[in-house]
């Protein structure tokens, strides 16, 4: 999430009762997780897997539950609850946020479609019925989104507590790049303090999901149910048959080609075709199961030689 101009770690310490440790009139730009965090951010962590990783990381800013060391050029915020405070600042801005809607030249939102605050359409694009666009989305030209798909939904992100489930509030955007389809009934999160981005020419059949933070290259091609989890990075030109599930936080290269039913639980080189669950080389998959239907027969030559 960026802000509209920045603001001085102080004030944010302010909004949230933290104390702060460094320069106090560091500048932050903005919030984000730490899976996405970049120079100027503010990002939080409240567990000791994600302290050393966020102290480490290209954030400004750090809420932190726990006494440490602040790092050169850093500014650390210390709070009881990082999880309840960062969702706090996420609120303060996310709900400050305005804007018009902008409709570039020949551009079709089709009655019974909704369009959110602040989204941006490019020229040429067509909503059809029953599409929900949400707010601050950004649409670029050229454009299909068939009927009932939802754009911009809030990200499937939790963390467990005493009492059940906490959501973090999603202040992030998707980015729709020309020339993109978004089929029937599809659902494409929003980033949770980022931005969850389809490339240029990349079409979605339908019923495909598409989890927060994703980056999914251009020209790419994904069939019905396909499932993908939050913070993948999809090159270009890649192909996902029907019903390929995607495991969060990993890598797929150009060009990679993954058939139907396969499940993907780690990053994958370009220019391969895969197959499985977990996927293998596709090749090697087939004719592992050619060995497989042998098993009766092979079973039966051992009973023989018994």
């Amino acid at each position: 999430m960026r802000f509209d101009r920045p603001h001085s770690a102080e004030e944010l310490a302010g909004l949230i009762g933290a104390d702060l440790t460094g320069k106090a009139r560091t500048e932050v730009r903005g919030l984000n997780e730490i899976h996405r965090v970049e120079a100027g951010d503010l990002t939080f962590a409240d567990h000791p897997r994600y302290i050393e990783k966020a102290l480490r990381s290209p954030a400004s800013a750090v809420i932190l539950n726990q006494e440490a060391d602040c790092p050169p050029g850093k500014v650390l915020l210390r709070s009881e609850e990082p999880f309840r405070d960062f969702n706090r600042l996420i609120n303060h801005f996310r709900n400050g946020a305005t804007g018009e809607t902008v409709k570039g030249e020949g551009t079709v939102v089709m009655p019974g479609a909704h369009v959110g605050r602040g989204v941006k359409f490019g020229k040429d694009c067509i909503v059809y019925p029953g599409a929900f666009i949400g707010d601050h989305c950004i649409i670029g030209d050229r454009v299909i989104i068939q009927a009932n798909a939802t754009i911009g939904g809030d990200a499937f992100y939790y963390k467990r507590t005493a009492n059940g489930h906490e959501r973090l509030m999603s202040c992030g955007r998707v980015i729709l790049q020309d020339a993109v389809e978004i089929g029937s009934g599809c659902t494409v999160d929003r980033g949770v303090t980022g931005d969850t981005v389809i490339g240029q020419g990349t079409k979605l059949d339908s019923q495909v999901h598409v989890g927060h933070d994703t980056v999914i290259g251009s020209h790419c091609l994904f069939a019905a149910q396909v499932g993908i989890a939050g913070v993948v990075n999809i090159g270009n030109d890649v192909i996902l048959w029907g019903q390929v599930g995607v495991q969060k936080d990993l890598t797929i290269g150009d060009g990679a080609v993954v058939l139907g039913q396969s499940g993907i639980a780690k990053s994958l080189e370009g220019h391969r075709t895969y197959f499985g669950s977990p996927v293998r080389d596709a090749r090697e998959k087939m004719k592992e199961l050619a060995q497989i239907k042998r098993l009766p027969e092979l079973v039966v030559m051992l009973d023989h030689k018994d």
